[in-house]
């Protein structure tokens, strides 16, 4: 159903340009949107709706229905008398009943894209109501998940929409209180890095208007309208595994994962037997600053011992000394690639398993 508010900024708008007072009432006779006072008419606008006219002139104004597929929805009143005004009503009924045709389509499209998303559609509903629709079937499309501090208390729904251009066959819309789901459709020689940069700019245009820690997470591009759901899915994963192993970046694309991806699928009680059989009853993460430090920068370097030294400002001998005293207390050489890697994975596993027991997810 098409809002009040639209309703008002329409008859506004005609009127600015006509300088015709209009009012719109229900078949009940209250009034929906105006720029007159009507006073006492409801009466007048119920028995013209009970009545077989399309319009018709009464006390001095003029009075139209208007129809959303043969059923009257509302009665627009034009003020004054003359042909004129009757025109300008005219045309104010034309405009409001294309304004519902339109937004009963937008509407139409957004529950179908919601059940798309969600897996709701059997095979053949997805493509009779995508051709029913006008929504092609074989086009280049992406998921992108946005999420925002504020979650429902802010306009981030309406303010992608107004970023993405209402003309776009791009399709925003919302399945929970939290997050704005843009469905991107990709033009011919678009790649993935498009994507990214549409993200860049829709996160960059939000912050603008005030929208506070943002995060974008999206799916890899699928080829056909069925598999939409996937994409949307790998974007829900991505925005998870972000938050737990890439916590510093605002944009992530599920391709990125990487071994994350593979780690957040992992029941806890495994990841618990899996710590407790290499490091015994110590976490990985409880050494000290200077010892995480040493680790994470070696990893970093790739395994590197000279650059490492050099960019933590040691001396080459002063890291092997760590790196055999860590051995020492864990068995595990990070020199050696298999043990770096068991490490590795290791402080990953803990990770995500704190975020899991913290009720992050």
């Amino acid at each position: 159903m098409i809002s009040n508010q639209i309703l008002q900024n329409t008859i506004d708008g005609l009127k600015s340009i006509a300088r015709v007072e209009l009012c719109v009432m229900d078949v009940d006779g209250k009034e929906v949107a105006s720029t007159m006072d009507m006073g006492s008419s409801s009466q007048a606008a119920v028995e013209f709706a009970a009545s077989p006219a399309d319009s018709q002139e009464i006390q001095g104004y003029q009075y139209f229905k208007i129809f959303d597929e043969q059923q009257l929805e509302y009665v627009l009143v034009a003020g004054g008398s003359g042909e004129d005004v009757y025109m300008i009503g005219k045309l104010a009924t034309f405009q409001i009943q294309n304004l519902l045709v339109a937004y009963k389509e937008r509407f139409d499209k957004d529950n179908f894209i919601k059940n798309l998303l969600l897996d709701n559609l059997l095979l053949v509903d997805i493509y009779g109501r995508s051709k029913k629709l006008h929504i092609q079937t074989d086009i280049p499309r992406v998921v992108m998940i946005v999420e925002s501090a504020d979650g429902k208390d802010n306009n981030a729904l309406e303010l992608a929409r107004t970023h993405l251009g209402s003309s776009s066959k791009d399709f925003v819309t919302a399945v929970d209180e939290n997050n704005v789901i843009v469905v991107k459709e990709l033009a011919e020689g678009e790649t993935v890095r498009d994507v990214d940069k549409t993200a860049e700019s829709l996160e960059q245009f939000l912050q603008k208007e005030g929208i506070h820690e943002i995060r974008i997470a999206y799916g890899t591009v699928v080829q056909e309208i069925k598999e939409v759901s996937r994409s949307y899915k790998e974007a829900k994963m991505a925005l998870d595994v972000g938050k737990i192993f890439f916590d510093e970046r605002d944009i992530i694309a599920y391709s990125e994962l990487g071994i994350g991806r593979l780690i957040y699928q992992l029941p806890i009680p495994l990841c618990r037997m899996f710590i407790r059989e290499i490091f015994g009853g110590k976490s990985p993460d409880e050494f000290d600053e200077e010892t995480l430090a040493t680790i994470y920068k070696f990893f970093e370097n790739s395994l590197n011992v000279s650059e490492t030294s050099r960019q933590l400002f040691i001396h080459r001998n002063t890291l092997v000394y760590r790196l055999d005293k860590l051995q020492k207390s864990t068995g595990l050489d990070l020199r050696v690639f298999e043990d770096a890697i068991t490490f590795k994975i290791a402080l990953m596993v803990v990770k995500y398993m704190k975020y899991m027991e913290n009720g992050n997810y």
